[in-house]
């Protein structure tokens, strides 16, 4: 028991004895009679101390086992004062059964009266809560002078909020913010739509509805900040409470409660800034599936392009499921470097990992790994991905995506890897550059080899947010630099996923996989690139148009306004996984894929003397059939079916 709660039950000791003494005092009327009696009749002295140690001992024994002093009374609510007045109800119900059992037992001994049994019940039970509620306002509300000298009061400066939810954790929020002495925020009131509490007072605090908050309330009140505390609410409704409480021009944040909690531990959520992740109309996904974690345990896996944003967080996800070996193969040092030092610092000797240089083009390096390690599951990552870059420099695309992917798979057959999962593209979906054509050329290289003991697929996905060289550090970027945002065209869509959630949804895949699957991810509803970059704009706390503009610089060579959707049914079969499909594409012959590469490295071949040579595109347009030009697409972009559901989520 620390030091306060020994002046607690110190206090409660001094409470009770007072209150028996007072009983006794009132008894003899005054003072004189009272002393007079102690002179008269001392024998009935140690009467009054065995009934006063008697009461006290069942009255504090029953608050020890209701754990009285272990609650922080501070923050105290209904229950645990609910708690304490039924430990003293049973301590005083104990002492007077026992009490008036020993008084019709020995009726010559002058027990303590049945009525002042129950007197000082009442008045101890009073007292002990009066003072509890004295000490809970001097120290939430007041200044109150600790056993140090010290004074403690509230933080200095506070900022106004209004709190949107006055549901349970709206109310707790709330009820925190006051209570803590060092707590920076005031709150002024709850936002809410239920019509039984609008106009209501909950805490003390009045509760509008939406509309004249925004409409008055918020700018009357000298609102600062606004909470959304709507943890269960959908993605859906939080991104429109956002657009709805930003335009007040408040600072607006969310307040999450932690998502594995025990039923019977204190709930304690985290108020945050909100993320442009709360605004693309999806709820993050976490994959916790223990059949597809028991797969990954326990072997050998190598990520190629490891330091790379989806590699690394392959790498993270696989290091938490204890590995026999987590082999990492990157051609850039810096980023395997970075990766390496983090997992060292998160599992030390914990985790068995191997850091290794070179690139999938060298076919004696990746062979020199694979001979040495034997890899059990090969998770292929490295690529060349940048759409404009691969529309200037194609022979690179060729050389790294594509004979760099069959590189592996051939170093993965020759060793016995078990599985083998390319990470793949939307754009590699009727693709209209480069880029996209040579990850189509990567999934046919894979999906020919049905006849291997290896077990190869491929995972497809769109746009991951925060990865590098996407639009979001670009437009992070322009912002902190004051603007403008630049976008290439206003009518643009993507699909967006988090990196976690899409490199647990490729470990899943890949523990699922069989023979030659294309996996398809449902990347949820496209999103509109500019709505992205005002949502940017104003989270980073400008105005869009007014303080920061958004420019429009047109499409870059080989870019289409829309990625096309994933999720077709007629073309694809459900998994277990309802965010995991398998596309239904009828694989060719390796005689044939083998083919198109031949082709293809003939046209590098045909192009080594020049820069940007057009032979790679016609050599491209030849080896994938659904390689379209993008300007015929664009043309009839407002016809396409995502473009509508785009234009029409808008209305």
């Amino acid at each position: 028991m620390n030091k306060r709660k020994i002046q607690i039950l110190a206090i409660d000791l001094f409470v009770f004895a007072a209150i028996f003494l007072g009983i006794v005092f009132l008894m003899e009327s005054t003072a004189l009679d009272f002393f007079g009696w102690i002179l008269r009749d001392p024998s009935l002295v140690p009467v009054y101390f065995v009934s006063f140690f008697a009461f006290a001992a069942f009255v504090f024994i029953c608050r020890f086992i209701f754990r009285i002093y272990r609650s922080i009374w501070r923050f105290a609510g209904a229950m645990e004062y609910l708690r304490l007045v039924v430990a003293d109800f049973l301590g005083a119900v104990t002492f007077i059964v026992i009490n008036e059992v020993l008084r019709l037992a020995f009726p010559s001994v002058p027990f303590l009266a049945f009525n002042v049994a129950v007197l000082l019940f009442l008045l101890n039970a009073f007292a002990t809560i009066g003072s509890r509620l004295v000490y809970q306002w001097l120290r939430n509300y007041g200044v109150l002078v600790l056993s140090s000298g010290k004074k403690v009061s509230r933080a200095g400066h506070q900022i106004s909020v209004a709190v949107v939810g006055a549901g349970q954790v709206g109310v707790g929020l709330a009820e925190e913010m006051r209570l803590s002495r060092s707590s920076h925020y005031r709150p002024l009131c709850f936002v809410d739509n239920d019509p039984s509490k609008i106009g209501q007072y909950v805490e003390g605090l009045l509760v509008y509805d939406e509309n004249t908050f925004v409409k008055t309330v918020a700018h009357n009140l000298c609102v600062q900040e606004i909470v959304i505390a709507l943890p269960n609410a959908s993605e859906e409704e939080k991104s429109r409470l956002y657009a709805l409480y930003s335009a007040t021009g408040c600072k607006v944040k969310m307040y999450d409660l932690p998502r594995e909690r025990s039923s019977n531990a204190e709930i304690r959520g985290k108020m945050r800034e909100v993320q442009i992740e709360d605004l693309l109309f999806r709820a993050p996904l976490t994959i916790n599936d223990e059949e597809t974690r028991s797969f990954y345990r326990g072997k050998i896996i190598l990520v190629t392009g490891g330091g790379g944003s989806i590699g690394s967080e392959l790498c993270r996800q696989i290091a938490k499921l204890s590995p026999e070996r987590l082999i990492i193969f990157d051609i850039y040092e810096n980023n395997a470097y970075d990766i390496q030092q983090e997992l060292i610092r998160t599992y030390g000797d914990a985790l068995n990992l191997s850091v290794e240089i070179g690139s999938v083009r060298d076919v004696a390096r990746v062979d020199s790994v694979f001979a040495n390690y034997k890899p059990q599951i090969v998770f292929h990552a490295a690529a060349h991905k940048h759409v404009p870059l691969m529309e200037h420099s194609g022979c690179e695309a060729i050389k790294n995506n594509i004979l760099g992917t069959k590189n592996v798979a051939d170093a993965a057959e020759k060793h016995g890897a078990g599985k083998f999962i390319l990470i793949s593209t939307d754009k590699a979906v009727n693709p209209t550059n480069i880029m996209g054509a040579s990850k189509r050329m990567c999934e046919m290289v894979i999906q020919c080899r049905v006849d291997s003991k290896t077990e190869f697929s491929a995972v497809r996905f769109g746009n991951v947010l925060g990865s590098n060289g996407s639009v979001i550090p670009l437009f992070r970027r322009q912002i902190e630099k004051g603007g403008p945002v630049t976008i290439t065209d206003k009518r643009i869509i993507r699909y967006f996923m988090t990196i976690p959630e899409a490199s647990q949804l490729v470990m899943q895949a890949g523990a699922m996989a069989k023979r030659g699957e294309l996996f398809v991810l449902d990347m949820g509803k496209p999103v509109r690139i500019l709505e992205l970059a005002e949502n940017m704009i104003r989270l980073s706390g400008y105005e869009p148009y007014e303080e920061i503009d958004i420019v429009e610089i047109g499409l870059r060579p080989g870019e289409k306004l829309y990625e096309e959707l994933l999720i077709k049914g007629e073309n694809l079969d459900k998994t277990d996984n309802d965010m995991i499909f398998v596309e239904q594409d009828a694989p060719l012959t390796r005689g044939e894929v083998q083919e198109k590469i031949d082709s293809l490295v003939a046209a590098v071949d045909a192009a080594k003397e020049e820069i940007a040579s057009p032979l790679i595109k016609e050599a491209m347009m030849r080896a994938v059939p659904t390689y379209r030009d993008p300007e015929a697409l664009n043309c009839d972009a407002d016809n396409a079916d995502e473009m509508r559901a785009v234009a029409a989520s808008v209305k």
